[in-house]
């Protein structure tokens, strides 16, 4: 034998081989579980997620105060990878379909838009928090501000939208 034709039934045996292995993984699925599977989901968020409603008009003092420290908020999203709650504060008279947010709490997100942008973008980049987000089918355009508590372990996020199925 020649190396050239040991070369190449290396190459063959590889082939098959790589063949055999891709036609048993269509046979025999893997055993991954998509996103849409609640397990799935909580096992990425990997704590509870609470959910509460009230009018925006009710809190606004708390939005407002959020909206304030989104520029600290923006750092503390990024570098948050486990949290013992999540709160998701739905505020279904600031949806746009309502109107929008009332005025002082749309007045304070147009002078911080471009930190809400960001803030969006670090939700979006958070695996956790995004999955929260999306698991309560609020789009991400939706997020008004985020209220992280002193230690850091618990978030408030106020979405201009009403809960699933509400």
């Amino acid at each position: 034998m020649t190396t050239r034709s040991v070369d190449a039934n290396l190459i063959h045996a590889l082939a098959a081989s790589a063949f055999l292995v891709a036609a048993s993984a269509q046979t025999f699925p893997l055993g991954a579980q998509g996103l849409d599977d609640p397990q799935a989901i909580d096992k990425i968020i990997g704590t509870t997620v609470e959910e509460e409603e009230t009018e925006a008009e009710a809190v606004p003092e708390r939005v407002i105060a959020a909206i304030e420290k989104t520029p600290e908020n923006i750092s503390t999203v990024r570098m948050t990878t486990s949290l013992d709650k999540v709160d998701i504060v739905f505020l279904p008279d600031a949806a746009q379909l309502q109107g929008g947010p009332p005025a002082e709490i749309e007045k304070k997100l147009e002078e911080r838009s471009d930190d809400i942008q960001r803030l969006r973008q670090e939700l979006e980049g958070n695996a956790m928090l995004y999955h929260a987000i999306d698991s309560r089918q609020i789009l991400i355009r939706d997020i008004l501000a985020v209220e992280f508590d002193e230690d850091r372990r618990n978030v408030v996020i106020y979405a201009a939208a009403k809960p699933a199925g509400g």
